[in-house]
């Protein structure tokens, strides 16, 4: 059914759906930054901050950085090396404020 309808209209069923393009990239954040080593809490808690704060193609910059587990720190130090100041200030505020609890994303748990 959504092959028949034009572009406008599919974007549209998304929009009111709850399925943005954002939206949809939050779940592959999330599992990357688990990927990184990231905790399952610090991880969905970033991945919708991020996700919120970044464009697309930063998102794919950040899901391109395979690496080993390693800390949040670790992880702030490898997407510095991008050499994209907005996607480093969020990944740094996202960081800070997902590891400490203040982050109004931060589900207890």
């Amino acid at each position: 059914m959504l092959r028949r309808l034009p572009g406008s209209a599919v974007l549209l069923a998304f929009v009111l759906a709850g399925c943005t393009p954002a939206k949809l990239a939050e779940g592959r954040v999330r599992s990357a930054l688990m990927d990184a080593g990231l905790s399952k809490p610090n991880a969905a808690c970033m991945a919708e901050r991020m996700t919120d704060r970044l464009t697309l193609g930063q998102l794919r910059k950040l899901q391109a950085l395979q690496a080993p587990k390693r800390s949040i720190a670790d992880y702030v130090m490898t997407v510095r090396r991008v050499g994209d100041r907005q996607l480093v200030e969020v990944t740094v505020s996202s960081a800070l404020l997902c590891a400490s609890g203040f982050a109004p994303e931060r589900k207890p748990g």
